[in-house]
């Protein structure tokens, strides 16, 4: 027979039961009222964005009167459109007039030879004189992708440094450029003189493989692309180290990934040269990817003491301002 206390503690226990439950189901609720609601607002955007498509003139009263009935609806489509014009618009390639143009090379060239400690930092867009596509101009890679098209076969190992890359290394041999940050990785920029102690390239070289089991990493420089069999997160080039017998990796680094070596990307020499940074000279970048990287800008400085920042791109960036 159950006695007064275990009664009291059934008692108990059924009310925290019963509290649970009844909480549960109210948590329920609200969420599928949130879903429901959700839904709705959906759908009137749906219906709001179907009717803002056709002409005013083309609207039935009852396509009026739906449009003044969901108000907010009509405000967040037109947001919608105009932020969507304004992506457009940034993708658009813009060479300014002759006489613009000319004005502003002669102060970037004064800008140059006042600096006393110029970096500069390049895309891909300096190396499209190669024939080599860029990733986010008009007909460039990653465009291209995003439109369905294909991207066709190129050889890059054909490529020759051009008169960009040259005029870079001649700045360099005169003493007035003093490091190079690169997203490029056809190895141009070392094709054209310019040492790797000057240079990093944050996304790897297409010609350099290395062995990461030798003490130090042996690198092995190549004349063709070592990258043909390689992808995202799988790097063995099917070659083998002559010291050590270990698989050879390309130092390539995709979207999403990290790349650890030392070399080629040399993260070191571009945060100390950025430090250092009196001017910023970029070229043919997008900055999409670079603009993820505060220290290369000096960001935790005032703004007044950080570089001088000039941008040569034929789209716009996110440092235009």
């Amino acid at each position: 027979m159950m006695d007064i206390q275990n009664i009291e503690n059934l008692n108990t226990d059924n009310d925290d039961h019963n509290d649970y439950s009844c909480g549960r189901l109210l948590r329920k609720q609200k969420t599928e009222k949130k879903i429901c609601a959700k839904d709705e607002r959906n759908a009137s955007i749906r219906k709001v964005q179907l009717i803002l498509q056709k002409g005013e003139s083309d609207r039935t009263l009852d396509e009026l009167q739906t449009l003044k009935q969901y108000s907010d609806a009509v405000e967040e489509v037109k947001s919608r459109w105009k932020r969507r014009d304004a992506a457009k618009k940034r993708l658009e390639e813009f060479e300014e007039p002759f006489d613009t143009l000319t004005e502003k090379c002669q102060i970037l060239a004064q800008a140059i030879a006042q600096s006393q400690h110029l970096v500069i930092y390049t895309g891909a867009g300096i190396s499209t004189a190669a024939k080599i596509p860029d990733y986010r101009g008009t007909n460039g890679i990653w465009t291209r992708l995003q439109q369905g098209k294909e991207i066709g076969n190129h050889d890059l190992s054909q490529a020759e440094p051009t008169f960009t890359h040259m005029a870079l290394f001649e700045l360099y041999r005169r003493n007035i450029l003093k490091y190079v940050v690169s997203q490029n990785c056809d190895g141009l920029h070392l094709r054209s003189g310019l040492p790797k102690s000057a240079l990093s390239e944050l996304h790897g070289n297409m010609y350099i493989e290395v062995c990461k089991n030798c003490k130090p990493i042996k690198e092995y420089w190549r004349l063709f692309d070592v990258t043909q069999n390689t992808a995202r997160y799988a790097h063995k080039t099917t070659r083998k180290c002559y010291k050590c017998n270990s698989p050879l990796v390309d130092t390539i680094v995709h979207f999403g990934e990290r790349g650890s070596l030392q070399w080629p990307m040399n993260w070191s020499g571009a945060c100390k040269n950025a430090k250092r940074a009196t001017t910023i000279v970029c070229l043919g970048s997008s900055l999409k990817v670079l603009k993820k990287y505060p220290w290369l800008w000096q960001m935790d400085k005032p703004l007044k003491k950080r570089p001088n920042l000039y941008i040569v791109n034929l789209q716009w960036t996110p440092k235009d301002s």
